[in-house]
């Protein structure tokens, strides 16, 4: 009976701290306020909107369903195009958000790793950004004065996914930890979100860590402080959205547009009002069955975006780690 509760219950799936404080104001309809432990901050740009959410007890971590802690989102539409004026704007933005929750000594070494399985192309995310890292752990030491000060020590790896090694992410980051012994761990990976028009068009970081595969539904070892023994930042791209997810949501504006359509009073009208979310899984399920489960949806031209994705976050990296090195630099050490 609990698994066919289990099975019975609509999830909608997503990794973004701002959709998931945005169906809380769905439930319970208090835009102006928002869930309590809840701080939102919004910040407009020329070409993007920054939006910083911080859960500030265990009654906003219940309610959202995240860890405490700082959640920072860029949105941009320009992300999937080639602006590269807009780019270099993120990229900068990125950096200097990065530094903020970072906030380490310029001569500690810090680890990057990239989550997901480079063989497909939505979840290539995090291997794509480590290509482009610039990695100087090796050559500390054997540096020319000159350059010897505008960089820090940075390791990074891919480890892939469990299907392809037979080792779990969160063994092979914990022992490389134990091993190099760094002072932070920034871990990029693929993300979900609920809204078809935030994939590739959002940049999630938060300093709370990451779950491996939790937007798939994939339940893997947690990468942060508790696990690894130090801070972990990660920072994510939503690339899928789970088709329940966006047959749910397409439904819910169809049916608000019906119900601005209808006659207020109307048996029509009452129907659509009264519609329950069980009804509407119900739906859902027989649309989408078998595939309900594991059908993930991506935009056609995810190869490209993922590129240009992959750089302006690895070049946001670069810039926020190494204190010599900046836009104009980028080019000569990539």
């Amino acid at each position: 009976m609990k698994e066919e509760n289990e099975k019975n219950t609509f999830q909608i799936r997503t990794d973004l701290a701002i959709e998931a404080r945005e169906m809380i104001e769905e439930r319970q309809k208090t835009v102006e306020e928002g869930p309590n432990g809840v701080v939102v901050e919004t910040e407009e740009g020329e070409c993007y909107t920054l939006t910083k959410v911080s859960i500030v007890n265990d009654e906003g971590s219940e309610a959202m369903g995240k860890p405490k802690g700082e959640y920072i989102t860029i949105e941009s539409q320009e992300l999937k195009e080639n602006a590269v004026e807009c780019h270099e704007e993120i990229i900068k933005l990125l950096a200097e958000q990065l530094r903020k929750l970072a906030q380490t000594n310029e001569k500690e070494c810090i680890l990057i790793a990239g989550l997901g399985n480079w063989n497909i192309t939505p979840d290539a995310l995090g291997p794509k950004v480590v290509s482009r890292i610039l990695v100087t752990r090796h050559l500390q030491g054997a540096l020319p004065e000159e350059i010897e000060g505008t960089v820090r020590p940075v390791a990074a790896i891919s480890p892939g996914v469990m299907g392809l090694t037979g080792i779990e992410t969160g063994e092979i980051i914990k022992g490389l930890v134990e091993k190099i012994k760094p002072s932070l761990l920034i871990a990029i990976d693929a993300l979900a979100a609920r809204r078809s028009s935030r994939i590739n068009a959002t940049i999630q970081m938060s300093d709370t860590g990451v779950a491996p595969g939790a937007g798939v539904g994939n339940k893997r070892m947690e990468l942060n402080k508790e696990t690894l023994g130090i801070p972990v930042i990660a920072i994510g791209v939503p690339t899928v959205v789970d088709a329940a997810t966006l047959v749910n949501d397409t439904m819910d504006r169809i049916l608000a547009s019906m119900i601005d359509q209808t006659e207020e009073g109307s048996a029509f009208y009452r129907m659509l009002q009264d519609l329950e979310q069980e009804e509407k899984y119900t739906m859902i399920t027989e649309i989408l069955d078998p595939y309900t489960e594991n059908m993930f949806v991506t935009p056609k031209e995810v190869d490209a975006v993922i590129d240009r994705l992959s750089n302006i976050i690895a070049n946001g990296i670069n810039i926020a780690l190494h204190p010599g090195i900046t836009m104009d630099d980028i080019s000569k050490y990539s």
